[in-house]
């Protein structure tokens, strides 16, 4: 069950309302039915393909918003959509995002413009046009889906990861401006998921390890980040041991990256 003490804040016993994006399929889809199975949220879904997004609505009780997150009057109508049917957003959950890999030489400069499109530019633009209103509300919740690339970097993805690398650098600002207003912000970083991801960038996994882990678990990383307000959490969690072996001893990092992959 939902800790309702710590929950994200609702209005009196209005349930708390949340945006959730890639919500069509993999982590998104996962999120909205972990949070639907509690029963405590209400639920506002935005995808790109539609039909998907309309079936998992179905599935949990959501409200799809469909809306291409790379264009500004698409965004700006989602959040006036989403303002329109549930009056605020309690918590935002940015879980759109798209892969490409393979060497940087190779890479269309059109692929390059799409992902930091998707996965960092229509994120920042996104929490900004929902921000205002937990501000002004005192409560509020941002989760940004990351990757341990975005930590450390990874071979053959390095414009994913400076994408991700940007999300991050954005959320630790963003706390520090908004620590006095009661609104948080949460990153979840999980290394290879198993959903449709890895097929449609174009290139499937073929890494030893991390092994891929299932979208549900991203999701208990988002439910729990909402519940305790944890800055960032690791999917899994003992990703955080390279995370923090790359600060502190860089060149020890690398050196063992290089060998190992």
């Amino acid at each position: 069950m939902l800790d309702r003490s710590r929950r994200a804040p609702g209005t009196g016993t209005q349930r708390p309302v949340a945006l959730i994006t890639g919500a069509s399929s993999g982590i998104g889809a996962a999120v909205a039915a972990r949070l639907a199975s509690e029963g405590a949220w209400r639920l506002l879904l935005n995808g790109r393909d539609e039909e998907r997004l309309a079936e998992v609505a179905k599935r949990t009780s959501g409200t799809p918003l469909s809306a291409d997150l790379t264009d500004a009057r698409s965004r700006a109508r989602l959040v006036e959509q989403a303002l329109d049917r549930a009056g605020r957003v309690d918590a935002l959950v940015a879980g759109a995002g798209i892969g490409w890999a393979g060497p940087f030489t190779e890479m269309p400069a059109e692929a390059i413009d799409r992902i930091l499109s998707v996965d960092l530019a229509a994120a920042l633009h996104l929490v900004r046009l929902v921000l205002p209103g937990m501000v002004d509300r005192g409560a509020g919740h941002v989760v940004l889906i990351g990757s341990m690339a975005g930590c450390v970097g990874v071979r053959g993805e390095a414009v994913y990861a400076a994408a991700k690398g940007g999300l991050m650098s954005f959320a630790d600002s963003l706390r520090y401006e908004l620590g006095p207003t009661g609104v948080r912000v949460s990153m979840v970083l999980p290394g290879a998921v198993d959903t449709p991801f890895f097929s449609r960038r174009g290139v499937p996994y073929h890494r030893n390890r991390p092994r891929p882990v299932p979208a549900e678990r991203v999701a208990g990383a988002v439910r729990s980040a909402l519940v305790s307000g944890h800055d960032e959490l690791f999917v899994p969690s003992w990703l955080g041991m390279p995370a923090r072996l790359h600060g502190l001893a860089p060149g020890v990092f690398r050196t063992l990256a290089r060998r190992f992959g």
